[in-house]
């Protein structure tokens, strides 16, 4: 075996090393799926250039999942999956010390994490044989027997407590936190963890959202490096074979005909994001040097056909830093802010359209009216052709970074599968933001934006 010093160092060299898979985006991606029998997904793209494998495990199970008066359950319980697991045939149980020294010597990374929409689980691990089959056999064992330990929880929950504590003494949290509420409303993407939804939080409860939840035939696996398909529909069967498979439907469950991929008892449905009637301007005082303005409004899906348009028509509007119209509205003609911006955060549902600044709160009032005037004529009017062909330059130019090591590919890949993007969605990128017009992105801005209706949270000054 290598010697742990060696791989090491091999494990530094790989990442800082680029893998030259912007070949990919003149040659194709060629991108290989296919749904085991247990109904995990699976996305390959084989990268042989050097020895490393990376492997993201996708399942419905982040914040919108968690119960109304328990919001953070599902990143709480993501962040115990490293604090031990129990004892397998096998492999014996493990503390959180063990498993990270147990990491350590196989000179591969394990991790999970919850964002709004999913529950991840990524896996690094160099390819030699007497590494992998180790590697894989750990995070499976990690994966599919976390302990959910009550003494480590107790011990995390009061750390999650205190940086909660300090966040709220920052403006920016209570910028955030106020927008959120009052551009979603009810709906998960607008709840936030406090304190109570932590004290309503126990081991049991992240054992009974593991066990409805997390399962083969929820599983969306995304590879990338190098191994073959053979070997990737291996990895991804034993990565989940310590899961339940409880979650399938009774008909599957009942079917005795040839093997077919198992079909999962469907989930709740989550509502959609309810838009907004009238406007709304919440100023909150705050102590602080700079005033923290936020405008915006729920935004679109991911799965929206105006994607493109939008995309394009927001690195314009103020998407693209110091090349942006709202920078040179707001910052360079009138210096009311270092730092302008605007994004959409697309999801399962629609995630928040935002403008954002900082400024002087004497300040506050023009630079948010000049910032609202910016995003009406923008809406109304769309962009003049040299800033649209400046954008497609831009996005052009810069698409082989997007996919230039393994670790952004991947991200690439299971963004793919779990929006459910066409396969040849990274092949023809370049095509489809060649393809956007002044007249698409005025339309997309006007069919999604109505700034008349915004919310608008100032939080600084008296």
């Amino acid at each position: 075996m290598k010697s742990t010093k060696y791989i090491a160092n091999y494990r530094h060299l790989a990442g800082a090393t680029v893998i030259f898979l912007s070949n990919f985006a003149w040659a194709g991606i060629p991108v290989q799926q296919w749904t085991q029998a247990s109904g995990a997904r699976v996305s390959l793209v084989e990268s042989p250039a050097i020895p490393m494998v990376d492997v993201q495990i996708d399942f419905d199970a982040g914040g919108r999942r968690d119960p109304a008066g328990q919001v953070g359950l599902a990143a709480m319980t993501a962040g115990q999956i490293s604090n031990g697991v129990l004892a397998v045939p096998g492999a014996p149980a493990r503390d959180e010390n063990a498993l990270s020294e147990a990491w350590a010597d196989l000179g591969a990374s394990f991790g999970a994490s919850a964002g709004t929409d999913r529950m991840s689980f990524t896996l690094r691990s160099l390819t030699y044989p007497d590494l992998l089959g180790r590697a894989v056999a750990l995070a499976a064992q990690q994966i599919g027997a976390p302990a959910f330990a009550q003494a480590e929880w107790l011990r995390d929950r009061e750390r999650v407590k205190a940086a909660l504590k300090e966040a709220n003494t920052r403006p920016a949290t209570q910028a955030q936190r106020a927008f959120d509420k009052a551009v979603f409303g009810d709906h998960p993407y607008g709840r936030e963890t406090t304190e109570a939804s932590l004290m309503r939080i126990g081991t049991d409860d992240m054992r009974t959202l593991y066990a409805r939840l997390i399962a083969p035939c929820r599983a969306v696996v995304s590879i990338v490096g190098a191994v073959t398909r053979a070997q990737a529909d291996a990895m991804a069967a034993q990565l989940l074979s310590r899961l339940p498979t409880g979650a399938t439907s009774p008909a599957a469950a009942a079917s005795t005909s040839a093997p077919t991929p198992a079909a999962c008892a469907p989930l709740p449905t989550v509502p959609e994001v309810a838009p907004l009637a009238a406007p709304q301007e919440l100023r909150l005082p705050f102590n602080s040097a700079q005033a923290h303005v936020l405008i915006g409004q729920p935004g679109y899906k991911r799965d929206d056909p105006d994607y493109f348009a939008l995309t394009v028509g927001n690195y314009i509007l103020g998407g693209g830093g110091f090349v942006s119209r709202l920078t040179a509205e707001v910052r360079e003609k009138r210096g009311l802010s270092y730092s302008v911006y605007s994004y959409f955060a697309p999801g399962l549902h629609a995630g928040a359209f935002a403008v954002g600044l900082q400024t002087r709160p004497d300040q506050a009032t023009q630079a948010v009216q000049v910032a609202r005037d910016v995003l009406q004529k923008f809406v109304s009017e769309g962009p003049t052709p040299a800033e649209l062909k400046a954008a497609k330059d831009y996005f052009s130019g810069s698409f082989a970074l997007r996919i230039d090591t393994n670790q952004k590919l991947l991200g690439n890949i299971s963004n793919m599968a779990w929006n459910h993007l066409p396969i040849d969605y990274l092949d023809t990128w370049t095509q489809q933001v060649e393809k956007v017009t002044v007249a698409d992105i005025r339309a997309a801005f006007s069919r999604k934006l109505q700034p008349g209706k915004m919310v608008t949270v100032v939080v600084g000054g008296e």
